[in-house]
């Protein structure tokens, strides 16, 4: 056995599938020649060890073999034996009879360790995302405050922002008026091109680049259009409307579908994320879909019962009765008068707080005085005074 094809890969014998495919996909990442720029020799010789070792162990009929004999093609005395072809063990020109060549994107090493994957697996190389494909537009984000109120009952809204929008004068073509855009002649409207390129005599790469003639977008622009220099889009200031439902809450995010930058090559626009920030009320406090406030109340009122106005958010007061002989800090419950979201609608719930006076006139006190008295409770001691 020329070499432990199990040490190459780091497993023992009793490895599994999977466990071979990710000491594969590890090892390839680590040593491909691309990623070892000032080892490149010894990287190719890693990576094609790698390769080797991968291409037998991942093959059952094969791994049995090596396992048995020592060689993927099994017994030297049985038949196909030496006639297996060229390469390591018979597996063609490239790498384990998958083909004879083998395409990679420059887009990163994960990437080409998934396209090894994929060949193997697949049965041929994997697809990769034509550089002039259709994008999507550049999302954006704005934030906005409102007031309590509209958070409540909903709002239409205005912002200004600046982004790119399509020219109108070619329009997003990029050709001057009365010209056309023409397929770029050297990678034919693709946006890529490819290479060609051999590691150690060992297997053939084909490496899949950005085209430079047309920047990967797969056209050429002759006569630029004079407004938008050929970009298609223009810089402006654009006012966006929309509309804040009602129940709208603090710290929401609106969803402005394709407000956001123009897309590339035909694909959609962006979109515009709008943070909701409600401002704080004076009286009101929101609690889920409920809406909580103190309503205060005179010592006469507490002690004989009242008619309430109770304000609202929506601006209409709402009469209430409450009984003789309320206590502070009593709570009341209004039904259906809070935010309306998702179907349901809160309450609107206050809380009442007995007002106690801090002044009062001399017919005033006599009043209190002739009430403690009637109500066997000890006068308060008469203070001199020059109102007194």
């Amino acid at each position: 056995m020329a070499k432990d094809y199990y040490e190459v890969l780091g497993l023992d014998k009793n490895a599994s599938d999977e466990d071979i495919k990710k000491a594969y996909r590890r090892l390839a990442k680590k040593w491909h020649p691309d990623a070892n720029p000032d080892n490149r020799k010894e990287a190719e010789e890693k990576f094609k060890e790698v390769g080797e070792a991968y291409s037998v162990l991942s093959d059952p009929q094969k791994r049995r073999n090596y396992d048995q004999f020592g060689s993927a093609e099994g017994s030297p005395f049985g038949a196909g034996y030496g006639g297996a072809g060229s390469g390591f063990g018979g597996f063609g020109n490239g790498f384990g009879g998958f083909g004879n060549s083998y395409t990679y994107t420059t887009g990163g090493f994960d990437d080409i360790v998934d396209d090894f994957v994929s060949s193997f697996f697949g049965g041929g190389r994997r697809k990769t995302k034509s550089a002039n494909a259709p994008t999507k537009g550049q999302d954006l984000r704005y934030s906005i405050d409102i007031t309590f109120e509209e958070s409540f009952t909903g709002a239409e809204k205005e912002f200004s922002v600046n982004k790119n929008v399509k020219c109108d004068d070619c329009d997003g073509s990029g050709a001057k008026p009365g010209t056309s855009v023409e397929t770029c002649p050297i990678c034919h409207g693709t946006g890529q091109v490819k290479k060609n390129q051999t590691i150690g005599g060992f297997a053939t790469f084909q490496t899949v680049g950005p085209c430079e003639n047309c920047r990967a977008t797969g056209k050429v622009i002759k006569e630029p259009c004079d407004t938008c220099k050929g970009k298609g889009t223009v810089r402006k200031n654009v006012k966006i409307k929309f509309s804040i439902p009602e129940g709208t809450q603090n710290g929401e995010t609106l969803l402005l579908r394709g407000k956001g930058e123009p897309g590339k090559n035909g694909g959609p626009n962006g979109d515009i994320y709008v943070d909701i920030r409600v401002k704080k009320s004076n009286i009101f406090n929101r609690v889920g879909n409920d809406i909580e406030i103190i309503i205060p109340i005179t010592i006469t009122q507490a002690t004989l019962g009242a008619k309430l106005k109770i304000p609202t958010v929506g601006g209409k007061d709402v009469d209430y009765d409450i009984s003789e002989g309320t206590q502070t800090g009593s709570k009341f419950t209004i039904k259906g008068k809070g935010f309306k979201r998702g179907g349901s609608t809160g309450d609107l719930i206050f809380t009442v707080q007995v007002q106690t006076p801090k002044r009062l006139s001399k017919e005033q006190r006599e009043l209190f005085m002739k009430l403690a008295k009637s109500m066997n409770e000890q006068p308060p001691v008469k203070k001199k005074g020059i109102f007194g």
